[in-house]
């Protein structure tokens, strides 16, 4: 979930209905079931995609500050670029923070703490969403019966 949320292209994933944020909590739903013989309950689950979501944020944060240098001039230049053809269509102070807002350091704080609340929400519903998809049926054996 990290990684996917912090390399480019791939990340937009998440601008659809935070879907990699949703796919962690359910695969972390899916590994706590197949390593317990009973069945987990939905906390189970939702708790599980609680701590995904919170280590995935954390992941997130550590591969995107060597991305985010690596790609800082193709950013900068493609938003200079942007600001160039727009003519004077954009306020000059507005021009001041695109420039340094999408090619700095802040934009990793920004993306990491949106990363880290909505990851907590969405990874938690993901929990819920593969406990109940998961769920192991419990098993009767016959001297159980009546």
């Amino acid at each position: 979930m990290g990684t996917l949320s912090a390399l480019p292209f791939i990340k937009v994933g998440n601008y659809c209905c935070c879907l990699w944020l949703v796919a962690g909590g359910v695969v972390a739903a899916y590994v706590l079931q197949q390593n317990q013989e009973a069945p987990i309950t939905p906390g189970d689950g939702a708790l599980a995609g609680l701590f995904a979501g919170i280590v995935g944020a954390f992941i997130f944060l550590v591969l995107s500050i060597p991305i985010a240098i690596v790609m800082a001039p193709m950013q900068r230049a493609m938003v200079e670029r942007v600001i160039n053809e727009s003519g004077n269509n954009i306020p000059p102070a507005f021009r001041q923070f695109l420039t340094s807002f999408m090619s700095g350091p802040l934009l990793v704080v920004v993306e990491f703490i949106f990363t880290l609340v909505l990851g907590a929400i969405f990874s938690t519903l993901g929990g819920l969403l593969g406990a109940s998809i998961f769920k192991k049926e419990l098993h009767t054996s016959a001297h159980d019966a009546p």
